[in-house]
């Protein structure tokens, strides 16, 4: 009996897994959960057990993927007004409400309690991102005030500063720095995602710097938060001790991020929009990388 009806479980759970992977962003949480584990290498532990690094990784990957779906369950109608959007799983109606809720609270709940298992300061960082992200951001401003972003921003910035609170035990300004530099990328990365789908959000009602403040403002402030981003990350880097050759790298990095700000300010397309939008992604995940093999 349980052989005929192993298929029937098998394709049920790849049927839902199919479904739930869009639910967690998982481009999105992947990205976060290295700024996470970046955060706790650059601690430089001198005693990193196996059990602490996947505890970090578990902990991190439930508490933002349970946010993620969470904001994705308080977003569904504006999710359906949106073209891109769509055909996510909850506008869609191929999940419903409630099981999106449940899986999000879940994920959610499982993170913390892991999270504040394996240290309490640790436990309250996780805790302030996704409180940040789910009740300051996306329940109280995403729909009031373009300034949302930078809610957004804090919470985005907390796995940095959550694994390397894990590290040392402590919140230390090298933390702070790191957590800065991703709350300034992210307004590199937002600003020009929603100059891209300008329409998109308009039909949504969703206020953006785009809307609000017009194109020529919102590059501007592209341009000063690459600024930020470069510097924040170089402090950090030069801090942690970093040799002169990651340093370097930074630097060649980093004028090619310039480049196209500047080309967006002063040649603006939609061609160097779009790639801005793609290389700030490289861009950290490239400075996360030179972190974690500087202080290996």
């Amino acid at each position: 009996m349980e052989l005929k009806n192993s298929p029937k479980i098998i394709t049920l759970v790849k049927t839902k897994f199919t479904l739930y992977l869009p639910l967690i962003k998982s481009l999105q949480t992947g990205l976060l959960l290295v700024t996470g584990l970046t955060g706790y290498m650059s601690a430089r532990c001198p005693v990193m057990t196996l059990h602490t690094f996947l505890g970090l990784a578990g902990s991190l990957f439930l508490a933002i993927s349970g946010s993620t779906v969470l904001n994705m369950v308080l977003d569904r109608d504006i999710d359906a007004r949106m073209a891109r959007t769509a055909n996510r799983p909850l506008p869609s109606g191929k999940i419903s409400v409630n099981e999106a809720l449940f899986l999000g609270l879940t994920l959610s709940l499982a993170g913390l309690i892991w999270s504040f298992s394996l240290s309490f300061l640790y436990g309250m960082v996780v805790f302030a991102g996704l409180f940040f992200d789910v009740v300051i951001y996306t329940l109280w401003l995403k729909r009031k005030t373009a300034w949302s972003i930078i809610w957004g921003g804090i919470s985005g910035g907390m796995p940095i500063l959550a694994g390397r609170a894990l590290g040392l035990g402590e919140l230390d300004m090298i933390g702070g720095l790191l957590s800065l530099s991703i709350l300034l990328w992210i307004p590199t990365h937002i600003l020009t995602f929603s100059m891209h789908y300008f329409d998109d959000y308009a039909r949504a009602g969703i206020p953006t710097f785009p809307s609000t403040y017009g194109y020529k403002n919102t590059r501007l402030i592209i341009a000063l938060s690459s600024l930020g981003v470069a510097f924040s990350i170089a402090l950090g880097l030069f801090f942690l001790g970093l040799s002169w050759g990651y340093l370097r790298l930074l630097a060649v990095l980093t004028v090619g991020m310039l480049g196209l700000v500047l080309g967006s300010v002063f040649r603006p397309s939609e061609k160097i929009n779009f790639g801005l939008f793609k290389y700030a992604s490289l861009y950290m995940l490239s400075s996360m990388s030179m972190l974690v093999l500087g202080v290996l």
